[in-house]
């Protein structure tokens, strides 16, 4: 609400200022088009956002330094900290991502920001970068009407970077004209109360235009024109800072809490940042003076010495906060709480942030979806067939499990899957659903998705299974006919093994071991057909057995041959190490209906 009316009351005062004063058209003509140009710059860097940018970002945080080394160095080559800030809290809502590793990403690119004062200060004020701009224009637009994908991201970033050039051509060309109309340094405020109202000035203009970037070059290009005074410039710069982190905060409105805490750590940074800044900003000035006069910047190059002072300013911030780091994410841990426990029918790692990119998607899904079978599948498969989850786990042999296990659960399959399986396999149905139709993926992400869609599937037709299998299991667990006792036993351990070997391929470190016996057992189900058919065939021959014993014992065991082959292919898609192909790729995806057993 707030940043509505902010932009509605800067558009009204724009129009105002460019029907008053058509001087001021070239400057709002130069900001237009160098904010176009940033738009086009994020846009061909979000083209290989799902390649290089996100490995890199990804592989970086298990350390601070590494984090905040990254943050930096992707900042400043791609140069923009808000498409930054919008993939690691996308990063840290999947689950790719730590808080700490976040934080540290954060920080490093409130440095690798700085590089663009400097290529405005040192390059964009001292040539006719339109000279440059043009040709960028010329190949960028040729390259981005290109329909491969990194064509176009070429192309984007190349015309980007013309736009952005000949935006400041634009910009400094209006402020020479304008100064001879009218001179802003009038308008200068000495002392700290000017520090105070331009650093919030500095604040409003960020806030509006969305990037500190083009609000440092609009600060540099009045500061070079002689528009505005250096104390003032510092100000606006420090406020341009504090500004930034709107976009932070707009991006983690629908981001999980996990966003909204990374989003938490870039207001406060740049909050105490600001702050710092701010009150020790005529010490600092004289520190730049000083560095100044040592690297041999002339003390009247008032843009290479703003560009000196932000950069100083956010690395000292980055280096008062590094000991505070533990601090301040216990601290937005503790602010930011879950209003309440999540259902496991509650999305715990999709939201609409992790739509950005495809490979957030995918980690989203693929964490979901084990979320499920953990908490969810495991429990009913098990309590349907009156086994304890713990038993399962634990090293008691299968037999000795059944023999310890006497009472019956009476557990509703058809209530548990709609109180808690339902809503989120559709949940995860439409956001894969999304995603494929929405992004644009290679094959190899598009098939994950859909990899993931069918361990979903199949863990729906397991319960399906299940809620059959259980009735007949607890119909016979007191049958006086003992041969149906032993065999619905033999159906249970059978179960036991299949989910204990799943669930050590998902917890132990040494896959391999476990992925091996899950492929021995899923042969052993396939054989089991057969082999079946010869025993029962015997118990009736002998007539231990009625034949309505035999054909529920006939339409079980193929039921329990089908629900092990869907918990290993399950295992399979969402643990295994190996890539797995993909089996049934033309199964539908609507909810499987669930009907009583006659």
């Amino acid at each position: 609400m707030i940043k509505k009316a902010l932009f509605y009351i800067f558009l009204i005062m724009l129009a105002v200022v460019l029907f008053l004063n058509t001087n001021f058209e070239s400057i709002a003509v130069g900001i237009a088009i160098l904010l176009f140009g940033m738009i086009m710059l994020e846009e061909g860097f979000k083209g290989f956002a799902k390649g290089p940018l996100q490995k890199i970002l990804k592989k970086a945080t298990d350390k601070l330094y590494k984090s905040i080394a990254a943050g930096a160095l992707v900042t400043a080559f791609i140069q923009s900290s808000s498409l930054v800030s919008a993939v690691t809290i996308s990063f840290i809502s999947a689950g790719l991502v730590t808080l700490r590793g976040g934080m540290g990403i954060i920080f490093g690119a409130n440095i690798g920001t700085t590089a663009t004062a400097w290529i405005v200060a040192g390059f964009g004020l001292k040539i006719d970068i339109a000279v440059i701009a043009m040709p960028m224009l010329v190949f960028g637009i040729i390259f981005s009407l290109q329909k491969k994908p990194h064509l176009k991201g070429i192309g984007n970033i190349l015309a980007g970077l013309g736009f952005f050039f000949l935006g400041i051509q634009y910009m400094k060309e209006g402020f020479d004209v304008f100064k001879e109309y009218i001179d802003l340094t009038h308008y200068a405020i000495p002392g700290f109360l000017g520090v105070i109202v331009y650093a919030g000035i500095g604040i409003i203009i960020t806030t509006i235009l969305q990037s500190s970037s083009a609000t440092l070059a609009l600060i540099l290009t009045a500061l070079a024109a002689g528009q505005i005074q250096y104390e003032n410039a510092l100000a606006l710069a420090i406020g341009a800072n504090i500004g930034t982190t709107i976009t932070a905060i707009l991006g983690s409105l629908s981001s999980n809490i996990a966003g909204k805490r990374l989003a938490g750590a870039h207001l406060l940074f740049n909050l105490f940042t600001g702050a710092i800044a701010l009150t020790i900003i005529f010490p600092l000035a004289n520190f730049v003076n000083f560095v100044s006069a040592i690297t041999g910047v002339s003390a009247d190059n008032f843009t290479l010495k703003l560009a000196m002072f932000h950069t100083i300013f956010n690395i000292l911030g980055v280096l008062i906060m590094i000991p505070l780091t533990k601090r301040t994410e216990k601290f937005l841990i503790k602010f930011f709480k879950e209003e309440k426990e999540k259902g496991i029918e509650q999305p715990k790692y999709l939201n609409e942030s992790i739509l950005q990119f495809p490979s957030t998607v995918v980690s989203a899904l693929t964490e979901e979806s084990k979320y499920l079978f953990e908490n969810a599948i495991f429990e009913i498969i098990a309590h349907a067939l009156n086994i304890h989850r713990g038993d399962i786990k634990s090293d008691l042999d299968p037999k000795d499990i059944l023999m310890k296990t006497k009472e019956d659960f009476k557990t509703d399959v058809r209530n548990l899957y709609y109180s808690k399986v339902k809503t989120i396999y559709g949940e995860i149905l439409r956001y894969a659903t999304t995603a494929q139709s929405t992004l644009k993926m290679g094959k190899n992400l598009n098939n994950r998705i859909s990899e993931i869609k069918i361990a979903n599937r199949k863990m729906v037709e397991i319960i399906k299974g299940v809620l059959e299998l259980g009735l007949n299991v607890s119909q016979y667990r007191t049958s006086e006919n003992i041969h149906m006792v032993q065999e619905y036993n033999k159906f249970r351990e059978k179960i036991i093994r299949v989910l204990r070997v799943v669930y050590l391929l998902r917890t132990q470190v040494d896959k391999q071991i476990y992925d091996t016996k899950l492929f021995i057992l899923k042969n052993k189900a396939k054989d089991g057909k057969y082999q079946t058919t010869k025993s029962i065939n015997k118990l009736i021959r002998d007539n231990l057995i009625t034949p309505k014993m035999a054909s529920s014992l006939v339409n079980d065991k193929d039921n329990l041959n089908e629900i092990i082959k869907n918990l290993i292919e399950v295992a399979e898609l969402l643990y295994g190490e190996k890539d797995s192909l993909l089996e049934n790729a033309e199964q539908k995806d609507e909810p499987i209906s669930f009907v009583e057993k006659e």
